[in-house]
């Protein structure tokens, strides 16, 4: 019996682990071969990806029903990270295939970036800068910089991320809100921090609006001109989550009209910038799609990954599956 192949794909555009695949192969040892391919659609999967017996594919790079009809002897497909909208999970699961994610890496940095792009809004770190490297001491922002005592925090998503999000804001003297349909009672008693029950209550109190919510059919463009003009003029959006949650054009447009206070977006919409215009938007943090990043992190999530795809060739039961395929 031939050896079974593991198959790392990861995005021509902006590749993220390393050609030799070190960490991954730690993990899996000779238990399969293990290759590693840039790609930057599934147009482009080679005749070997499809032979794979696992696939770990890192974010960004779309594995649709087009690409998954090719794959012949795959058990699981590992998404390198917790969204898992690149993936057509329903595809894969009429051929039987698990989709796995790693849903628990980087929690601490997502919430850690979050906090950081809110404070840096709140202080305008980024505008006070740039004055004083031009020998200026005006403080032309002084009309933007605010108490976090005064302000209320509106959370979207109170999962993991969500919920280390909030506790930080917390400790920071943030009045802490959150929305999240479809927690159970008495979630907010245990973090405590004030529920509201709709989108609309939340927006129209909240001072700092962050995103923790997965991006799908109900979320695409959960933020777009109806939900901006429920915000204040001097409110702040930070999105740490999925760029398609908030429909880039509204928030440009609302930065670049003043109907909103500034934005620090870690994710875009149809990412990265695509011209001088988007990159030139006034009051806009832009950071790379790069919360999760840190040493510990990227290790944490790469041996999550090669041990799942090590118990799919191994014919083990998988872990964090997520459209029902657990066979």
């Amino acid at each position: 019996m031939s050896q079974p192949h593991i198959a790392i794909i990861d995005w021509t555009t902006s590749p993220q682990g390393d050609p030799e695949s070190t960490i991954e192969r730690q993990i899996i040892g000779g238990a399969a071969h293990v290759t590693r391919t840039l790609c930057e659609t599934d147009a482009d999967l080679t005749d070997e990806i499809c032979s794979a017996n696992a696939i770990i594919i890192w974010h960004n790079m779309p594995l649709t029903a087009k690409g998954i009809v090719k794959l012949q002897n795959c058990r699981a497909i590992i998404r390198n990270g917790v969204g898992f909208d690149s993936v057509d999970v329903a595809a894969a699961r009429e051929r039987g295939i698990a989709v796995c994610n790693v849903p628990d890496y980087g929690t601490e940095e997502v919430a850690d970036h979050s906090i950081a792009l809110a404070m840096a809004l709140c202080r305008q770190i980024l505008p006070l800068d740039a004055e004083a490297k031009q020998l200026g001491w005006n403080i032309r922002v002084t009309p933007k910089l605010r108490r976090l005592s005064t302000l209320t925090f509106g959370i979207v998503g109170l999962g993991r991320i969500g919920t280390a999000t909030a506790l930080r804001a917390k400790a920071l003297g943030f009045r802490v809100i959150f929305y999240d349909p479809y927690l159970p009672n008495g979630a907010d008693k245990a973090v405590g921090i004030t529920r509201v029950r709709t989108l609309d209550e939340l927006l129209a109190q909240t001072d700092v609006l962050s995103l923790h919510c997965p991006l799908n059919e109900e979320t695409r463009h959960l933020i777009a001109e109806r939900e901006i003009a429920l915000l204040k003029p001097s409110a702040f959006v930070v999105n740490t989550a999925r760029g398609g949650v908030i429909k880039k054009t509204t928030i440009l447009a609302a930065l670049r009209e003043n109907r909103i206070a500034g934005a620090g977006l870690d994710v875009i919409e149809d990412e990265p910038l695509r011209t001088a215009e988007e990159a030139a938007t006034p009051n806009l943090i832009a950071t790379c799609h790069a919360a999760f990043c840190s040493v510990e992190s990227k290790i944490e999530m790469r041996s999550t990954s090669a041990r799942i795809a090590l118990a799919a060739v191994r014919n083990e039961p998988l872990e964090n599956v997520v459209n029902g395929v657990c066979s």
